[in-house]
């Protein structure tokens, strides 16, 4: 139980900006770091529903509204995820051999296309939750724990592209199996409340996810060789961005069609 709650605080310190206990970084305390991820994608979906909720209670603009929903994921997290996407970008975008982009992930300026990639980013996700509103919200607060249950399921199963890093170190530790397993149950009971909300929001949401995620594969192993933490991070932000963008798809279509 020790290493449990060691595991959890781990997580918690490493991944967010909550308030977690110091601890080891030890082996035994780093076992199942990524059983506990999810669980920091639940604090950040009951605050964006708490927001929305207080938002329209308050009779809140939607631009206030929305910025807000914009920088809670950023809070939280503090911006490690964030990180991943901008090194990324500027990695991808520069057609240079593989071990040249491994170096520029390491690289710890932004380039320009860093800051290209972050403006588009916000611009997008901005616009796209100025459309998430009503009902849709409580799907699209679950698909911050979707997001980071792919992304466990990624750290534990993927080749890495490096053995040094912390993606390496956490998953040389981790109970291969305990997360998988955890993974999918977070998946599923997830997917199952979503289902039972909306389910045509929670079809296009979960598809969403799973395209993000077989292009993360792909994309990882064709241009770097495996995954790191930078790559795991990029592929969270985008996949937090294509669920809200395929929620909102599915609602015009849907109604265009009523």
């Amino acid at each position: 139980m020790k290493h449990l709650w060691n595991s959890l605080n781990i997580a918690l310190s490493m991944y967010s900006r909550l308030p977690a206990a110091q601890c080891d970084w030890s082996e035994e305390n780093t076992k199942y770091v990524m059983c506990f991820f999810p669980l920091i994608g639940a604090v950040i979906g009951a605050l964006c529903f708490g927001w929305d909720a207080l938002a329209g209670c308050l009779g809140l603009h939607a631009p206030l509204r929305n910025v807000a929903l914009v920088l809670i994921p950023l809070a939280v997290s503090g911006g490690i995820h964030l990180d991943g996407l901008l090194d990324a970008a500027d990695a991808m975008s520069s057609w240079r051999p593989r071990e040249k982009r491994l170096e520029i992930l390491k690289d710890s300026h932004a380039g320009a296309f860093a800051v290209i990639a972050c403006a588009a980013y916000f611009f997008l996700l901005y616009g796209t939750l100025d459309m998430v509103t009503g009902e849709l919200v409580q799907v699209y607060a679950f698909t911050f724990i979707v997001s980071r249950s792919l992304s466990a399921v990624s750290v534990v199963s993927f080749p890495k592209a490096s053995a040094e890093g912390t993606v390496a170190g956490f998953s040389k530790n981790a109970q291969t199996r305990a997360t998988q397993v955890t993974s999918a149950v977070y998946l599923l009971v997830c997917a199952a409340a979503m289902f039972i909300l909306q389910p045509v929001s929670a079809a296009a949401a979960l598809a969403g996810a799973a395209l993000t995620f077989l292009w993360y594969h792909h994309m990882a192993m064709k241009h770097f060789g495996g995954i790191n933490g930078d790559l795991a991070g990029c592929f969270l932000s985008v996949c937090e961005l294509a669920m809200p963008l395929a929620i909102v798809t599915a609602d015009v279509v849907t109604k265009a069609l009523a």
